[in-house]
C-alpha cells in the first residue's frame, strides 16, 4: 500500500502552541499509512530535539513569511505530495490563493487563533476570502469555529473541530525531574501564569489585579519572555508588586506547575489554550479570564478550574484568595484533562481527517 505524504508548514520548531502540536502529530502518525514531512522557513527552535529521526525538514531558510511562499509553492510542485497541512495563521492565509494551482493535492488549515481577534493586517484579512479553497479547515475550539463562518463565510462542512492533544508521557517525564523551584517561597502561596510577554496575554490586568493582594502572602511567578517585557517590569515597580517576579522563558514550566497552589490564565483571547491544558495535566487547578477561545470547553467548573472575568479586578482578586483557601483533587484534575484531551484521543481525529481526505 502506497504511504500517504504528508508536508505540514511552520514557521520554525520554537517552544509555542503550534509548534508542539504539529510536532506530536507529525511524531505519532502511523507509519504503515503515513510518511511525515515538514517544511520549516527557518530550521531552528526547541521542538527540533523532540521530533523523531524518520520525519524529514524541508528548510528553505526563509526569515519573512511574505518571502516564503515562492520556496513553498516549489517545494510543492516538486515534491507532489498527497496533502499539505498549514499550521499556522498568516502562512494558511497566504497559500490559501495558491490551492487550486495543484489539483492533485488536498490541503488542511489548522486555524491557530479566533481570527477576528487576532489579524488586525487588512492584507491579510484579504487573503481570508480564499479560504474556502482548503478542502479541510481545523478549528480547536467553537469559538474559534463559529468564527470563521459568522465572519468569513466559510462553509460549516469545511471546518472540522478538533482540540489541542495533551501529551501526558512528555509530561509525565518533565514532572519525574521535578523538584521545588527555590523561589517558592515558605508560608506563601504560590501562583503561576504563563505565556508570551505581549498584551493579547493580558499579563498588565493580572498585575492590577496582584495590585489589590499586595500585603497577602501570595507570590506570582510569571514565565515567558516577549515585546511587552521592559512595559511590564515598570508597571510592576510603579504598582510596589514586591511578591511578583518574571522568570523569563523556562525548559521546564512544569516545575512551576507541579507546584503551584494555582495557575492564572488572563489572555484577551486564545485558541485553545496549551498551557491551560498542561496546568491541569499537571493536577494543578486553574483560574481564568472569561475570554474567546475555548476556555469553557476545557475549565470543568470547580472540578479542574474556574472562569471569571478578570478586568473586574476587585472580584477576581477576591476569586484567587478564596480558591487558594480550599483543596482541590489533583488526580480529579488530571482525570478531567486526561478523559478529554489525551494524545491518544485527538490524534485519532487528526488521522481520521487525513484518512477521510484522501477517499474523497
Amino acid at each position: 500500500m502506497k504511504k500517504i505524504s504528508v508536508i505540514f508548514i511552520l514557521p520554525d520548531l520554537e517552544t509555542g502552541g503550534a509548534e508542539r502540536i504539529v510536532t506530536t502529530i507529525a511524531n505519532h502518525l502511523s507509519r504503515d499509512r503515513f510518511e511525515p514531512k515538514i517544511l520549516l522557513l527557518r530550521k531552528q527552535g526547541g521542538y527540533l530535539n523532540f521530533l523523531k529521526k524518520d520525519v524529514e525538514i524541508i528548510d528553505i531558510n526563509t526569515e519573512r513569511i511574505r518571502h516564503s511562499l515562492k520556496p513553498i509553492l516549489g517545494e510543492i510542485y516538486r515534491r507532489k505530495p498527497d496533502i499539505v497541512f498549514s499550521g499556522f495563521g498568516e502562512v494558511n492565509a497566504y497559500l490559501a490563493l495558491f490551492i487550486k494551482l495543484f489539483p492533485r493535492t488536498k490541503f488542511i488549515a489548522r486555524e491557530t487563533n479566533v481570527v477576528t481577534q487576532h489579524v488586525t493586517r487588512k492584507e491579510i484579512k484579504f487573503f481570508y476570502n480564499f479560504y474556502n479553497n482548503y478542502q479541510r479547515i481545523i478549528a480547536q475550539s467553537d469559538d474559534m469555529m463559529h468564527d470563521l463562518v459568522d465572519n468569513f463565510n466559510i462553509k460549516k462542512k469545511k471546518i472540522v473541530k478538533i482540540n489541542n492533544p495533551v501529551d501526558f508521557d512528555f509530561i509525565n517525564e518533565k514532572l519525574g525531574i521535578s523538584a521545588k523551584p527555590e523561589c517558592f517561597k515558605y508560608n506563601y502561596k504560590n501562583v503561576v501564569a504563563i505565556g508570551n510577554l505581549s498584551a493579547r496575554k493580558g499579563f498588565d490586568n493580572l498585575l492590577k489585579v496582584f495590585s489589590r493582594l499586595k500585603n497577602e502572602n501570595i507570590m506570582l511567578h510569571i514565565l515567558g519572555d516577549g515585546k511587552d517585557k521592559d512595559v511590564l517590569l515598570q508597571m510592576k515597580d510603579f504598582l510596589g508588586l514586591k511578591n511578583v517576579i518574571f522568570h523569563g522563558r523556562q525548559d521546564n514550566p512544569y516545575q512551576y506547575l507541579k507546584y503551584a497552589d494555582l495557575f492564572i490564565l488572563s489572555s484577551r483571547y486564545e485558541g485553545f489554550p496549551n498551557v491551560l491544558l498542561e496546568a491541569g495535566a499537571c493536577g494543578t487547578y486553574s483560574l481564568a479570564n472569561n475570554c474567546p477561545g475555548g476556555i469553557n470547553e476545557i475549565i470543568q467548573h470547580q472540578v479542574n478550574g474556574e472562569v471569571s472575568s478578570i478586568e473586574n479586578y476587585e472580584d477576581f482578586s477576591q476569586k484567587i484568595m478564596k480558591i487558594l483557601q480550599g483543596n482541590y483533587n489533583r488526580d480529579g484534575i488530571k482525570n478531567s484533562i486526561r478523559s478529554r484531551f489525551s494524545k491518544d484521543i485527538i490524534l485519532n481525529k487528526y488521522e481520521k481527517v487525513l484518512l477521510d481526505l484522501m477517499k474523497k
